[in-house]
This record gives C-alpha cells, sequence and structure tokens, in this order.
C-alpha cells in the first residue's frame, strides 16, 4: 500500500512538472537590412508545433520545460537553427540571411503560395523582390497590375490598375497604405498604381474571406507595408525609365536602433511636351509624382514607434482649355508594445485624404470643380499567444468621415453660379475577436466576428424619395446630432482538414459590410466618381461569401495545386437610373435605384515554384449579376465587371547568372456594357436608344507581354542592371471602347467604330543601388 501510494504521489509530482511552462518570444529580422520579417515561420523541430510571425515580425510560443531546436525560416532567405533550453521566459532576436546566389532557387510573384494547414483561404502575399520580373505596361513594376495576373482578379480596363475581385466593383477593396485607406490607388487614369514598387515591403490580398480585423468593404482588402529603412548601412537605389525616374534613399538614423526610409517618383512626359515646338502640345501637361517617407525607433526592448506618410499628385491639362489634378496623402503612427511574453499590442493614429479639382475654360467663361474626402482613424489591436493552439486577435476601430461632395466655382462670365453640395459627415465604429485554434494535428479552425456601427452625423438637409425619385420630404439635420445609425454583425469561421502532409481541404464563411459607396456611370474608376457615405436613403451595403477550396503540393514542394470555389451573396446594391446625371446632381439619392446581386465562380492555380523556370497558370471560370426594380425590367442583368472567362499565363526563367527572362500572356472575355439597341432622329439629330442594361459584350482581350533583365554589375558597393522588353508583343487591337456613328454615305445605318488604346509598346529602364 505504501509503495502505491508512492508511486501516485510520484505520478502526480511528474504531472505536475510536465505542466510547468515558459515561453520563447521575439523578432525575426533580416540581417543585412535589420527589416522585421512577415510571416516568417518559426517550427519546433521533431514536433507539430509551430507559429508565424505578424505584421511586425513578432512571434510567441508557449511549451514545457525542456530543450528544443527552433527552425526559424522565411521565402527567399536561409533557414536559421536556433539551439534553446527552455527553463525560464526566453525572449529572441533571430536575423536570417539572403539565400546566395549560388543556390539557384528562384521563388515567383506568389511563392510563399497559400499554406496547406492554415485555415485562410483566397489569400495571396506578395513582395517587391518577387515581382521584380513579371512584365508590366512601360516596364514599371507594379504591385496593382501583378495581382490582375492572378485567379479572381481582374482589371477593369486596358492598362487600369483597377481591380475587380471575385466580381466585385472597384469601390469594393479596402486598399490600405500602412494601415491608411488610399481611395484612388491610381496614377495617369490607371495605367500606373500609387504604390512605388521600391517603397513596398509586402502586399497581402484578401479575396472576400478577409480576417476579422480587417472590415468596411465587400470583395478584398489589398494591406500594402511599407519598408521600415535600412537600420545597418546607408542604402541608395533608383532607376530611369522612358517616362519616369525614381529614386530611393533609406538608413540608419542610430545603427540597430532606427532608421528612415525616403521615396520619389516622377514622370516627365511633360518636360518632354515642352520641347515641341508646336503650341498646342507645349503647353499640355500630363505628369504625376509621389514620395513616401518613413522612421522607425526602438524605444527599448518592448517599444517600437514607426511614423510613415505618403503623397501623390496627377497633373493632366490641355492648354488653357481643361485641366484636371487629383491626388491622395495619407500619415500612419503606430506603437508597438510587448506586455508581456504571451500579448502584443499596436496602436495607429491614421490620417487619409483624397481628393481631385477639375477646370473648364471655354469661350463662355472659366469655372472649377472642388472635391475632397478625408479620414481620421484611431485603431487598437492586441495578440494573445494563449498557448501553442490558440492565438486570440481582439481590438477597435474608429473612423470619422468628412466629405465634401463638390464646390463649384465660376468666374462670373460662364452663365454659371457658383454651387456647393452639402459635406456629409459619418462616424464608423467596429470592435472584433478571433480566435486560431488548432484543434488536432489535422484540424484548424479559425471563429471570430466583428461588429459595425456607423452613423450618419452633423448639420445638413437629408431627403427622403420614392420610388419614382422624387423627393418626399426633407430632414434638417442639426450640427452634432445623429441622422440614422446602423448597426450590422459580421460573423468570419474557416476550417482546414488536413488530408495527408501535401494536401488538405479548406471552407470558410465571412459576412461584411460597407458604408462607403462610389457613385459612377462606368466602371473603370476616375479620378472624378463620387463617393457617397450611408444615411436615411442609402443603406450599408452587405455581402456573404462561402468558399471551398482543395490545395495539394506536388514533387515535395515545388508545384502547388489549389482550385477554389465561391459564392457570394449581396444586398442593398446600389446602381444608377437610366439617364441618371450622378455628377451634376446635389441630390444624388434622386437618380439611384437600390437591389440585390449575386457573384459566384470557381478558381484553379498551377503553380511551379523552384527552378530555373518558374511561375504559374492561372483561370477562372465566374458570373457576377445585379436584380434592381426599376432596371432592365426588374430582371437580373450582368454588372460591368462581369466576365465568364480569364486565363493567364506567367513565366520566368533564370537563364543565367546574369540574365532573368519572363512572359506572360491573359485572355478574358470582354466586360458586359451597353450598346444601342436602335436609333430614331430629334430635330436632324440621331439619338440611340438603349434597352437593356450591360446586355452586350466588348470583343474578347488577349495580350502578350515579353521583358528580360541584365545584370551590368554586381558588388558589394555598386550594382546596376538593365530591363527592357515590349508590352503586347503581337500587337493585338484590343478594344479600349466601342462608340457608334451614322455611317457618312448612307445615315439611315450605323456603323460601330472601336478605339485601340495600345498596340505594341517597347520599355527599357536602368536600375542602380550602392
Amino acid at each position: 500500500m505504501k509503495v502505491l501510494l508512492f508511486i501516485v504521489l510520484s505520478i502526480g509530482a511528474l504531472g505536475l512538472r510536465a505542466q510547468v511552462k515558459h515561453t520563447i518570444s521575439g523578432s525575426v529580422k533580416a540581417r543585412n537590412t535589420g527589416e522585421s520579417i512577415i510571416r516568417a515561420t518559426v517550427i519546433v523541430s521533431g514536433k507539430n508545433i509551430g507559429v508565424t510571425t505578424n505584421d511586425y515580425g513578432y512571434y510567441s510560443l508557449t511549451l514545457p520545460e525542456g530543450k528544443y531546436t527552433l527552425q526559424v525560416s522565411s521565402a527567399g532567405r536561409r533557414m536559421q537553427t536556433v539551439e534553446v533550453d527552455l527553463k525560464e521566459n526566453i525572449q529572441l532576436t533571430t536575423l536570417l540571411e539572403e539565400q546566395g546566389q549560388l543556390q539557384n532557387v528562384v521563388v515567383t510573384a506568389t511563392g510563399r503560395g497559400r499554406s496547406i494547414r492554415g485555415t485562410q483561404m483566397g489569400v495571396e502575399h506578395i513582395s517587391t523582390n518577387e515581382i521584380k520580373s513579371v512584365p508590366v505596361l512601360f516596364g514599371e513594376k507594379d504591385v496593382l497590375k501583378t495581382l490582375q495576373l492572378l485567379p479572381g482578379v481582374k482589371s477593369v480596363a486596358e492598362g487600369n490598375s483597377g481591380l475587380s475581385v471575385r466580381g466585385g466593383g472597384t469601390d469594393q477593396n479596402l486598399i490600405l497604405l500602412d494601415e491608411a485607406p488610399v481611395y484612388n490607388a491610381s496614377h495617369l487614369l490607371g495605367f500606373f498604381s500609387t504604390f512605388n514598387s521600391d517603397a513596398i515591403k509586402d502586399v497581402t490580398l484578401y479575396k472576400g474571406n478577409m480576417p476579422a480585423q480587417y472590415g468596411g468593404r465587400l470583395s478584398s482588402v489589398v494591406d500594402v507595408r511599407m519598408n521600415e529603412g535600412n537600420n545597418q548601412d546607408l542604402r541608395v537605389t533608383g532607376g530611369i525609365g522612358l517616362i519616369s525616374a525614381k529614386i530611393n534613399v533609406e538608413g540608419p538614423i542610430q545603427k540597430n536602433e532606427s532608421s528612415f526610409l525616403l521615396t520619389a517618383r516622377r514622370t516627365y512626359v511633360d518636360q518632354l511636351l515642352k520641347l515641341s515646338g508646336d503650341s498646342t502640345k507645349n503647353k499640355n501637361s500630363l505628369y504625376f509624382y509621389d514620395l513616401n517617407g518613413k522612421l522607425n525607433f526602438r524605444l527599448g526592448s518592448q517599444d517600437r514607434l514607426y511614423i510613415s506618410g505618403y503623397f501623390g499628385r496627377d497633373n493632366l491639362s490641355s492648354a488653357d482649355v481643361f485641366g484636371m489634378n487629383w491626388g491622395n496623402a495619407t500619415a500612419t503612427v503606430r506603437w508597438n508594445h510587448v506586455f508581456g511574453p504571451r500579448l502584443f499590442s499596436n496602436t495607429s493614429l491614421i490620417y487619409s485624404d483624397y481628393n481631385y479639382k477639375l477646370r473648364f475654360n471655354d469661350n463662355s467663361g472659366d469655372f472649377t470643380v472642388k472635391s475632397e474626402l478625408r479620414d481620421l482613424n484611431l485603431k487598437e489591436e492586441m495578440q494573445l499567444y494563449l498557448n501553442p493552439r490558440n492565438t486570440v486577435r481582439f481590438g477597435l476601430n474608429a473612423i470619422y468621415h468628412d466629405m465634401t461632395p463638390a464646390v463649384l466655382h465660376s468666374d462670373g462670365s460662364s452663365g454659371v453660379n457658383d454651387s456647393a453640395w452639402q459635406k456629409r459627415y459619418g462616424v464608423e465604429n467596429a470592435v472584433y475577436l478571433s480566435n486560431d485554434w488548432k484543434v488536432s494535428d489535422r484540424v484548424n479552425f479559425t471563429y471570430g466576428g466583428r461588429l459595425e456601427v456607423f452613423s450618419a452625423v452633423g448639420k445638413g438637409d437629408f431627403v427622403n424619395v420614392n420610388t419614382d425619385g422624387k423627393v418626399l420630404d426633407t430632414i434638417h439635420n442639426g450640427g452634432g446630432r445623429i441622422l440614422k445609425t446602423y448597426v450590422n454583425p459580421e460573423f468570419r469561421a474557416a476550417v482546414s482538414y488536413q488530408l495527408d502532409a501535401s494536401s488538405s481541404i479548406k471552407a470558410a464563411y465571412a459576412g461584411n459590410t460597407q458604408n462607403m459607396h462610389l457613385i459612377s456611370s462606368g466602371g473603370a474608376g476616375l479620378p472624378t466618381d463620387r463617393w457617397v457615405l450611408s444615411n436615411n436613403m442609402i443603406r450599408p451595403e452587405r455581402s456573404h461569401q462561402v468558399s471551398l477550396g482543395y490545395y495539394k503540393n506536388l514533387r515535395d514542394g515545388k508545384y502547388e495545386v489549389t482550385v477554389e470555389t465561391y459564392y457570394k451573396a449581396l444586398s442593398n446594391q446600389i446602381d444608377y437610373r437610366d439617364g441618371a446625371n450622378v455628377l451634376s446632381n446635389g441630390t444624388v439619392e434622386t437618380e439611384l435605384l437600390y437591389g440585390k446581386g449575386r457573384a459566384y465562380g470557381i478558381e484553379w492555380l498551377l503553380r511551379k515554384k523552384t527552378g530555373k523556370l518558374t511561375g504559374w497558370m492561372g483561370y477562372t471560370l465566374s458570373k457576377s449579376e445585379k436584380q434592381i426594380d426599376g432596371i432592365n425590367n426588374d430582371q437580373w442583368y450582368n454588372a460591368f465587371q462581369d466576365r465568364s472567362h480569364d486565363t493567364s499565363v506567367v513565366g520566368m526563367y533564370k537563364w543565367s547568372p546574369k540574365w532573368m527572362l519572363s512572359a506572360s500572356w491573359v485572355y478574358n472575355t470582354g466586360n458586359a456594357v451597353s450598346f444601342p439597341s436602335g436609333k430614331y432622329k430629334v430635330d436632324g439629330r440621331t439619338v440611340y436608344y438603349y434597352s437593356r442594361r450591360n446586355g452586350y459584350r466588348m470583343p474578347a482581350y488577349h495580350r502578350l507581354d515579353l521583358s528580360a533583365t541584365v545584370q551590368l554589375k554586381q558588388g558589394r558597393r555598386f550594382s546596376s542592371e538593365l530591363a527592357f522588353g515590349v508590352y503586347n508583343a503581337y500587337a493585338r487591337n484590343n478594344a479600349f471602347i466601342i462608340t457608334f456613328r451614322d455611317k457618312k454615305d448612307d445615315p439611315n445605318k450605323t456603323e460601330a467604330v472601336q478605339t485601340t488604346l495600345f498596340s505594341a509598346v517597347p520599355f527599357i529602364s536602368y536600375n542602380f543601388k550602392f
């Protein structure tokens, strides 16, 4: 009996000892720059336990006492092995080196791929190092145009950086730069994106099934993170192309403790126009510029402070007749604090401004139109690493919207009176909570939700409108008063089941709400498109998306096959009435109709991730429709962005240590479009009759892009390269717009006129680093 009691007590003591646990926490950084590494993996060798670093390179892992070997790795860097004798809480900083040139491994633009084990669906991660070989228009490395080559993501027009993600409109994408919303992420009417790739460290795209910390849009989140700045050495990089030049300067303020980053870019087409002797050309202006800046400070072992900003501007004018300029400005102050080995905090204060100005000058006079949208945003987020199986993320977000729809000023001779559409204000609050739960070695489950509360506030007049668009009455809202409040819960859930070591299946559901709405007569996302807030008439848009996917790694991870299918139901969708004039009507509610929408499809992706030849093939079969009473005889009709088939093939070949060759080919069904069904004469003038909304198709689109990059010099102090190629190599005459007119020799007949934007466009650029 005494022996049995001794054995029981001994087992109990051993059990108590086995429960003693400690935490390994810290960060993963790049050795050559000191930059934190996002999504680096920290694996416990010999055990099915691991964690990934967050958006600031931080991780936490709680284990029983003992000796462990940690394997720390990240795409494009050598794995680091760390031996740990865990007797107490430990803080580690792990530095990873870049893979050497002799390793002959090339990672593609989507090289990190999707995690077989994780629950996240419809996500793509891109770094600028990974996209530099993908050929795009004018040879500019462009994050958004690279995203358009992925399944489920479509361009809205030739050369345009606007995105349609899983059948959604361009306004349904939340585009963030260091957490600050960017409302028009394009330069030169979409031919360039606002993101200078030299300033960007990482881009993550969520296609509908976004985590709970994101909200405010229905279709996707594009989360762009700027470089932090090199805290080891001063570095200068730059490049000169056919139409633009750029420079990037970064370095330490205090080595290992603080750093700065400054990046500038400008096109110089306007300077070339000034050389012309033609007065109709040398007075025209066509250019953009942008500036990125960031400061990064280490305030002790538990605190980091980041201050970042962006300012960009476009100017487009034709002599003294017409002028348009627009731009974005953002500023973000972020404070990271580690409360303990398991609790990480990020506090952000964010400012965003988007505005445009139009100027018209003709024989009747001169007048201008201005518009502006400002956001002030406070975000507090916590990550709690409960144990190796549970990571909880929770926080709150408060945004104040200040919108000036339009202010018109006239010089008095144009016959147009000064006027201003009423300012609009809104407060958007949210709280969220999610948990990543590793249920077993095969099953992972992420669940949580977000509560969105939006209030239309502030002084102004608001109308109630009947189904015919007639104003029934006007509400005079006082300053500081709440006009209308909407409360919308959003649930998020995702589960993955690992079939074997190389394959898994996943399912997900996400509910989303949108209170910012873009009113546009087209789908291309022009700078002058009008944003409006939810109010008493315009209700928040809602979406519910379900997804199912299969993921398979082949030949030891050299290849990856992904199949994802989705169905998205949308409510409170907005479209304009037939014949609406949404830009000149101050009471826009009289021009709008509301209804529902749906989008569904299936996406295939085959990717080769390693070797001399890398790349991917993607195909999307999809449908996007709306049903709004008062449009198309109340029947379902195609959304502008609806395209049945979308195919992309991207290849990159490391020909030699100095030469990289790449090509991309795309094919897609033409966008849905409204063409006239008939015509009639009014006072001798032809008037076209439209019977079906988006009832026709543009011609199918396809093109081939080619590029090559040669390393001219590679050294410790200076390196340079030359990149050249051709956009639309076989000079396909793709239709940008189709218009209709009476035939000159027979006015009773109508002819269609196709306008092509680009034929074959060669490009060349010289890039350097020292």
